[in-house]
């Protein structure tokens, strides 16, 4: 059981490097290739956050080097719990990839499932590594994955990409300095050896200058607002399948480690009463909920409509942490889980519908939920949990954040919170009245327009059953999973 720290990305990186020689002997066993190595993480992901509810953590020492000399990779129950969300999404994407890639850059079949790899064992890597460093390792393994999957999109993706890039590269370099400096400060770059040797030098302009760069880094590496301008191009211009993959999981990952280092490494008391990031975070994150709201309502293109709702969403993650409350975090930690069903779920439709039709223009897509009826009565599942309707999981993720927010007394947040919810059904039912109004209107052109194949409809409708099924079951992932993380880390 020590081991699966390591399997899980170690299963991802072994099928990501196998893909391109299975891929020169036959095309399509980089899809059975890309499936076996995703499901094997994924499973091992789901034994391990079984084991570190029932039992403890597990650790794994590279090399058997006992840290902090060595590196460690660690499965706790923020960890696990992270880390099942991404490989289980990523499996799902990659059940779905095979005919989307097929059908948009069929001369890129083989290199976008290693690249898919190749990203998910960067996040996973992220998630379950113990060492600062080793993190930006992975870190960059996943960015320069992502940067690629973007540039395989449309004609408009490599610009898009290569803004991703820069972007990207600041992020990456505003990380790592960050890491020098906690290294100066501290002698160490294992997270549980640095939480230990930080209270007695919180003073320090290095520790603060660590923070504060580390806090902009991942700010921009999860498109928080205002350093969300690599964010809607990306999203929008990559190939339908990298649409399914990106959102839903790369920008939680970001926040999941703003989350780890903050409050596991700097610690609550740190940002309490020195430095105040997170309430600088919180802030920033008000704001994101509002402006990418009110940019979503204003496209016609889907997919971008998705790119902005993405830009408010992952603005939930920074107000959670941000409030510094433990009913904050529980919300923030239940809408990574939940925003990663809903954002996929979203944008595999988005994909199936260009499938079938080629249009991304809302204006175009009058009836096709009489086409398309499975499809769509997922969308519309997805749609409603994005607006906060019971009892699908975006209702119960924001309802934490909102019981937070009132706990801390900050009425702006919950102002922020609701305003929001109306803001996303503005957008939302405008895009429902379209599918299930009249059909009159290019009723040839639709003529064509059926639910997509099995292998992309499957995983639309699991993703639009787990909806459902998180939001039945929230109570008992809050009390068993999350509410035990948050108290630990506020149990000070």
């Amino acid at each position: 059981m020590n081991h699966l720290p390591i399997l899980i990305p170690a299963a991802l990186l072994f099928a990501a490097f196998l893909i391109p020689l299975a891929g020169l002997w036959r095309k399509n066993l980089a899809s059975a290739v890309a499936l076996t190595g995703s499901g094997l993480a994924a499973a091992c992901s789901m034994t391990g956050l079984w084991v570190v509810l029932s039992e403890a953590k597990l650790r794994y020492r590279l090399g058997g080097w006992p840290q902090p000399i060595g590196i460690e990779y660690v499965l706790d129950p923020l960890a696990a719990f992270v880390v099942t969300v991404v490989t289980f999404l990523g499996f799902l994407s990659l059940i779905y990839f095979r005919l989307s890639i097929q059908h948009e850059v069929p001369d890129r079949f083989v290199t976008a499932h290693a690249l898919a790899l190749l990203l998910l064992a960067g996040l996973s890597g992220m998630i379950v590594t113990g060492d600062l460093f080793n993190l930006f390792v992975f870190l960059e393994i996943a960015s320069l994955s992502a940067y690629a999957l973007v540039a395989i999109g449309d004609q408009r993706a490599p610009v898009a990409a290569f803004r991703y890039l820069i972007l990207g590269s600041l992020g990456g370099s505003f990380y790592v300095l960050g890491v020098g400096f906690l290294y100066f400060a501290t002698g160490s770059l294992n997270m549980a050896d640095v939480a230990q040797r930080l209270p007695a030098i919180y003073d320090s302009r290095a520790v603060a200058a660590a923070a504060t760069l580390i806090a902009v880094a991942m700010a921009l590496k999860m498109g928080l607002f205002p350093l969300h301008l690599w964010l809607p191009d990306a999203y929008s211009y990559a190939p339908s399948a990298v649409g399914g993959l990106i959102p839903p999981v790369m920008t939680k990952v970001a926040g999941y480690v703003l989350i780890r280092i903050f409050l596991d490494v700097f610690q609550p008391p740190y940002l309490k009463n020195h430095l105040p990031i997170i309430s600088i975070i919180a802030w920033l994150a008000c704001a994101g909920i509002i402006f990418g709201s009110i940019m979503a309502i204003a496209q016609n293109d889907l997919r971008r409509m998705l790119a902005y709702s993405s830009v408010s969403q992952i603005a939930y993650v920074g107000l959670g942490l941000g409030m510094a409350h433990p009913l904050g975090l529980v919300g923030a930690l239940l809408h990574i889980l939940n925003h990663a069903f809903m954002k996929g779920c979203l944008f595999f439709v988005a994909g199936a519908i260009r499938y079938r039709t080629g249009w991304v223009e809302i204006s175009r897509l009058k009836g096709l939920g009489r086409k398309m009826p499975w499809t769509l009565a997922a969308f519309t599942v997805a749609a409603l949990s994005m607006i906060g309707v019971p009892p699908a999981a975006g209702f119960f993720s924001k309802w934490y954040l909102l019981i937070g927010a009132i706990e801390i007394g900050n009425g702006w947040f919950v102002a922020a919170i609701l305003l929001s919810s109306l803001l996303n059904a503005a957008y939302f039912f405008r895009v429902l009245e379209n599918v299930y109004g009249d059909a009159s209107s290019n009723e040839k052109e639709k003529s064509q327009a059926v639910d997509p194949p099995l292998s992309m409809l499957a995983p639309i409708l699991i993703l639009a059953g787990g909806i459902l099924a998180l939001g039945l079951l929230n109570f008992v992932i809050v009390a068993q999973v999350l509410m035990p993380i948050a108290e630990n880390f506020y149990r000070g």
